[in-house]
């Protein structure tokens, strides 16, 4: 397997996007997207030789734009452009959101769309192998034309200006690329305009959110089939037949998932045998994590084709040289579709946080109260299940739209924005928490699974239950809890307890 991974502007997939911004991989302009873009900048010279008017090419910007901007100027109109737009606040993304900042700007120039020149794009290409990472601030952005504001933050180094961390250090962005061996560009002609007019800061928070997503519903399957059979659930209600007659995929899928993951359970029970039916968030986890499901595959199409796509104004139309302004670096798309993942994955912290409640209370569990061994002198489980509510409380504000705001920009020229952005940043937080919610409750389950017989588990719950007891033992009376809960969230957001029951199961939905 190589671990470089070629960019065309066509094919880069969510998965190359997690292996080069979380895992190290390299990557190279192939050969095609290297002529797609000279092609594109050769025809911008071209235009420039002929002094064809073109927006943000010889004329100024947003409200600017019937301005016409002389020859000699047009190198301080694409730097004053950069240095006009870094106005961030708050703290920088994570390392890996701004890796995939670059990597997505980067891609969507190889389509051969943006009329910049190869050196420059090979110098964010440098940066992201050399890991030499601007400072880029995570809010100031309205979603268009396009995330001007954190993608001039990602420039700035470029230009030997603004910060950037290098080897785990933060310093001035000239120094960084100093110390990297990387020279710095003087932006030309359409340039700067190229760089930062377009979706890739809020697409690049959507691209890890939603492969995050991915696992977390899968995951969440896991976690809960380990709860139903703690609390002798019944397996009747993800019989296949039942879901054939309401045949909505998600619910199907997860239904197959449940009945695979308990698989030779001796836990689990059938209907009549212990009770008629189990609560909702036990006998609903078809209809509801699959509703979540539907949600997601079409958030996941909404960006990867957003990954792949020229969003930046105006587009180099090589074929038919010609310039056009269009519209293309408006976030809605992106915006929706991630307000839509934040009310989805919230229903995962939602569900989960009461089935922590029916393991915790002894009316609903048949168990020691708050599955401690101690009533009474120690509290067990008791005060993690108010962290659960309190994220998920957070959540139902944060899932909140933030798509159906806009607030007109440069004097009314710009008088609809997507605030995708923040719709982006708000669902990546949702996801943090539900991941938490869920490492409570995978917790909790083992807990419960311990005044029973582990060995009784079913063959994918089992070996979610072994994977947790590597790092989380059983709770015999109080202690300091967190590190617990920190450790089984992150086996959840690294994907560990997906892979280690995939291992045994097969892969599930």
């Amino acid at each position: 397997m190589t671990n470089t991974i070629y960019l065309d502007g066509e094919n880069l997939t969510l998965e190359e996007v997690v292996q080069i911004c979380r895992h190290g991989f390299k990557v190279e302009i192939s050969e095609e997207g290297k002529e797609k873009i000279n092609r594109s900048r050769a025809l911008v010279e071209k235009f420039l030789d002929e002094g064809r008017p073109m927006y943000g090419i010889n004329t100024g910007f947003g409200k600017f734009s019937d301005i016409s901007i002389s020859s000699d100027q047009l190198e301080d109109l694409q730097r004053y452009l950069i240095v006009a737009d870094a106005v961030g606040i708050g703290d920088p993304f994570d390392t890996e959101v701004t890796r995939a900042i670059m990597l997505l700007r980067a891609n969507a120039l190889v389509k051969g769309y943006s009329g910049i020149r190869l050196e420059v794009v090979q110098t964010l290409i440098d940066m992201i192998n050399k890991g030499v990472h601007p400072q880029v601030r995570e809010k100031g952005s309205v979603g268009s034309s396009g995330d001007l504001c954190p993608l001039a933050h990602m420039v700035l180094p470029m230009l030997g200006m603004g910060e950037a961390e290098y080897n785990g250090k933060v310093m001035t962005g000239k120094t960084a690329m100093e110390k990297a061996g990387i020279p710095t560009v003087t932006l030309q002609a359409k340039e700067g305009l190229a760089l930062i007019n377009g979706t890739c800061a809020m697409t690049a928070v959507a691209s890890l959110a939603v492969y995050d997503s991915i696992v977390l519903s899968k995951t969440a399957d896991i976690v809960c089939m380990l709860t139903i059979e703690a609390l002798e659930g019944i397996t009747d209600p993800f019989d296949k037949r039942m879901h054939i007659a309401r045949p909505h995929k998600g619910q199907i899928e997860v239904a197959e998932n449940l009945l695979k993951l308990c698989k030779d359970s001796k836990l689990t029970t059938r209907q009549g045998e212990k009770r008629m039916q189990d609560a909702y968030s036990l006998r609903c986890t078809p209809q509801i994590h699959g509703a979540s499901r539907l949600a997601l595959d079409y958030v996941a199409g909404v960006i990867e084709t957003e990954i792949n796509s020229a969003t930046d104004n105006p587009l180099i139309l090589v074929d038919t040289e010609d310039a056009y302004s269009g519209g293309n670096f408006h976030g809605q798309p992106v915006a929706i579709a991630m307000d839509t993942l934040g009310i989805a994955m919230a229903e995962y912290a939602n569900i989960s946080e009461r089935r922590i409640e029916r393991l915790v209370n002894p009316m609903l569990s048949g168990l020691p109260g708050f599955l401690t061994p101690v009533e009474g002198l120690c509290c067990g489980f008791m005060v993690p299940q108010y962290a659960a509510a309190s994220v998920v409380s957070e959540n139902k504000v944060l899932a909140h739209p933030a798509s159906v705001d806009s607030i007109p920009t440069s004097a009314n020229q710009e008088d609809h924005v997507s605030m995708g952005t923040i719709a982006a940043r708000k669902a990546r937080t949702i996801i943090k928490h539900a991941q938490y919610v869920l490492g409570i409750e995978l917790i909790c389950a083992s807990q419960a699974v311990d005044f029973k017989e582990p060995e009784k588990l079913g063959i994918g719950s089992r070996k979610a239950y072994d994977i947790l007891r590597e790092r989380v033992t059983f709770m015999k009376e109080d202690r300091v809890i967190y590190p617990d809960m920190d450790n089984a969230a992150q086996l959840i957001s690294s994907v560990k307890v997906l892979e280690a029951v995939e291992e045994v199961v097969g892969k599930l939905n």
